[in-house]
C-alpha cells in the first residue's frame, strides 16, 4: 500500500489529491484546491503553497509525491511564475523528506484519459471514473488525482518489469 500525494501548484491556485495505491486498486482519499491570495505580493504567494502544501502532507502523510514537469506556457512570465510555485511545492515536499516524481502533462493524460491531448473535462471524467467518484472534482484537483494515478500505474508498471526481468535472468542460470 502506498499513499501518492499528487500536486497541480499554480500561482493562483494549487489542487491536491491524495491516492492509496494497493496492487491494482487505486483508492481516493481526499483532494482539494489551494485558493491563494492573488493581493499578496509574490513571495508571500510563494510562502503560503510551500505552507498550504506542508500542511497537507502533515496531515495525510503520503508515501511519495507525483508532481507534473513544467511547461512552456502563454507566456515567459507565466512559465516562470508556474515554476516558482511548483517550486516551492516541491521544496514544502522535499523539506518532510518525501521523494518527489515529475511526470509530463501528456504522459499525465495518457494515463488517465488514454490521449496524451485530452482536454481538462476528459481528465475530470476519467479521474471520476477511475476513482469511482460521486462527482468530478474540480479541474486543479482532478489534474493533481490525475498525477497521482498516473504515478501510480507508472510505479506498478516498473515493478511488473523488474520482476519480469528478474524472472528471465533466473531461468538463464
Amino acid at each position: 500500500m502506498t499513499l501518492i500525494l499528487g500536486l497541480d501548484p499554480g500561482s493562483r491556485r494549487t489542487g491536491f489529491g491524495l491516492v492509496k495505491a494497493t496492487g491494482n486498486a487505486l483508492e481516493y482519499i481526499s483532494s482539494g484546491t489551494i485558493h491563494i491570495d492573488e493581493s499578496a505580493e509574490w513571495p508571500l504567494r510563494l510562502k503560503e503553497v510551500f505552507e498550504s502544501v506542508t500542511e497537507v502532507i502533515q496531515k495525510h502523510h503520503p508515501q511519495e509525491v507525483a508532481i507534473e514537469q513544467v511547461f512552456m506556457a502563454k507566456s515567459a512570465g507565466s512559465a516562470l511564475k508556474l515554476g516558482q510555485a511548483r517550486g516551492a511545492a516541491v521544496v514544502a515536499a522535499t523539506a518532510q523528506n518525501l521523494k518527489v516524481f515529475e511526470y509530463e502533462a501528456r504522459k499525465i493524460k495518457q494515463s488517465v484519459a488514454g490521449t496524451g491531448a485530452a482536454d481538462k473535462k476528459q481528465v475530470q471524467h476519467m479521474v471520476k471514473t477511475l476513482l469511482r467518484l460521486p462527482a468530478e472534482p474540480k479541474d486543479d484537483a482532478a489534474d493533481a488525482l490525475a498525477a497521482a494515478i498516473c504515478h501510480a500505474h507508472t510505479q506498478k508498471q516498473l515493478i511488473q518489469l523488474a520482476s519480469r526481468k528478474g524472472f528471465s535472468q533466473s531461468r538463464l542460470r
